[in-house]
C-alpha cells in the first residue's frame, strides 16, 4: 500500500525559510520520480518541482533559485528546502509518487506565508 505522509508545514514570515519533507512507504522508492506540487485558494494545482530516480531536477518558474528539491533513497523521503518565501507561496503542499502512468498523492501540508 502506496503512502506518502507530508510534514514541516507551518507559518513562515516573509523571506524565512521552511523544509518541507514527504516520507514514503509501499513502493519501490528509488525507482519512483518524486514531486512537490502547490494549490492555493480558487487556483489549479501546479508543479513546484520534481526529481528523478536518478537525481535529476526541475523547477517551476516561479520557485526557481529559492525552492531546492532533493531525495534520499535509504531513507525513503523526498525534501523540499524553500528559502526566500513570498506571501504568494502559501499553499497546501503535496508530495506525489510516480512511475509510468501509475501515480500517489500524499495528503498535503499547509504553508503560510505572512507577516
Amino acid at each position: 500500500q502506496v503512502q506518502l505522509v507530508e510534514s514541516g508545514g507551518g507559518l513562515v514570515q516573509p523571506g524565512g525559510s521552511l523544509r518541507l519533507s514527504c516520507a514514503a512507504s509501499g513502493f519501490q522508492f528509488d525507482f519512483y520520480h518524486m514531486g512537490w506540487y502547490r494549490q492555493a485558494p480558487g487556483k489549479q494545482r501546479e508543479l513546484v518541482a520534481r526529481i528523478t530516480g536518478g537525481g535529476s531536477t526541475d523547477y517551476g518558474d516561479s520557485v526557481k533559485g529559492r525552492f531546492t528539491i532533493s531525495r534520499d533513497n535509504g531513507k525513503n523521503t523526498v525534501y523540499l528546502q524553500m528559502d526566500s518565501l513570498k506571501p504568494e507561496d502559501t499553499a497546501v503542499y503535496y508530495c506525489k509518487a510516480n512511475f509510468g502512468i501509475v501515480e500517489s498523492w500524499g495528503q498535503g501540508t499547509q504553508v503560510t506565508v505572512s507577516s
